[in-house]
């Protein structure tokens, strides 16, 4: 019998997020959201929003969000995109700027969702390894891509790449270079200001990690307003839901909110970092909200499981080049203690 699904389907290696518990009692640190409460202006935007407004479409461009979003950078609301996370504004990415038999860039590792988005679009990839310590190495002169995803700070390995190296790529290739700061807001420095400038360069951004709104999926990009007025033509007609976009520009606009809690997270991640190499983990210099760790005695694997068994998750990615590697969500400091006592024990 002939399959009804398409064949690339069949074959698709699907992403797989990390673990959602229905236990409450769990220490979640394996999937990258904020401990900390969202802004009270939020709940009360909430409160606000009644029923009856929710039998209404939403507006299919985000206007206010946009605006809102626009003020924070300092540019126009045509240069501003939202979406249903980044991880939608990625997809339409590729959409937009690859034809049917081009190829997406990334480096390797990075976020495992980009194979996945070329494999549905049935577009071929082209990755870049990244060196031995997951550094960023020299991008040879004739590499280009009519799409490259950058991800910066990296993920899994919560590394910063300055600028000036991103800057240069762009500078030199002929395709959309988009960088994909969804932890930047824990980082020392952005690329904003790049996006605003160069032509082909776009950053997206999430408000699920800094904004703590994981729940409610939204994301945007910034940048050249040929670039995002094509990702309009592509979009979904109503991709942004109403709650989402009065929660988003609610949170958005208390930036001091957000700003405390991203202060508080890189306190507690550096606390967590040296009472770890003082345990003896080699841990890297994160700029994100979460650290990239080899434990000192033991595999990976092993303690990721040893862990579990006294649930704290944290998460464990088994490619040959990161299988010797945790990744572990910064909590509370309630939560950062449960797991260096743990680990003590």
């Amino acid at each position: 019998m002939t399959s009804r699904i398409r064949k690339n389907v069949i074959d698709l290696a699907a992403y797989v997020p990390g673990e959602q518990p229905a236990n409450a009692d769990v220490i979640k640190l394996n999937t990258n959201e904020n401990p900390y409460p969202a802004s009270p202006a939020v709940q009360e935007a909430l409160r606000r929003i009644g029923s009856d407004a929710l039998r209404l479409y939403p507006d299919p461009v985000c206007t206010r969000l946009r605006e809102s979003i626009a003020r924070l950078h300092g540019c126009d609301v045509e240069q501003v995109f939202c979406g249903n996370g980044s991880d939608e504004i990625l997809a339409l990415c590729i959409r937009a700027f690859v034809e049917t038999h081009g190829k997406i860039g990334f480096f390797d590792p990075s976020y495992s969702l980009y194979p996945v988005l070329a494999a549905i679009a049935e577009v071929g990839t082209a990755p870049l390894a990244l060196a031995p310590d997951f550094s960023w190495p020299p991008i040879p002169d004739r590499y280009d891509v009519p799409l490259f995803f950058w991800t910066n700070p990296n993920a899994p390995t919560s590394l910063l790449c300055p600028s000036e190296p991103i800057r240069d790529f762009a500078e030199r290739s002929e395709g959309v270079v988009v960088v994909d700061e969804a932890y930047v807001d824990f980082a020392a420095a952005d690329c904003a200001a790049l996006a605003l400038a160069l032509p082909n360069l776009l950053v997206t951004r999430t408000f699920s990690k800094s904004y703590s709104l994981a729940g409610i999926r939204l994301g945007y990009a910034i940048g050249n307003k040929e670039l995002i007025a094509a990702l309009f033509k592509v979009k979904d007609a109503y991709n942004v839901n109403r709650l989402t976009q009065e929660l988003g520009r609610a949170a958005v606009q208390d930036q001091g909110h957000m700003q405390g809690n991203t202060r508080r997270i890189v306190e507690t991640r550096e606390r967590v970092a040296r009472a770890l190499r003082d345990r003896g983990f080699e841990v890297y210099p994160s700029q994100t909200n979460f650290l990239w760790l080899r434990p000192a005695q033991e595999t990976a694997e092993t303690l990721f499981g040893r862990l579990r068994e006294r649930g704290i998750l944290v998460r464990h990615f088994t490619d040959p080049r990161t299988k010797e590697y945790l990744r572990v969500t910064i909590g509370t400091d309630e939560h950062m203690n449960a797991f260096l006592a743990a680990l003590d024990a």
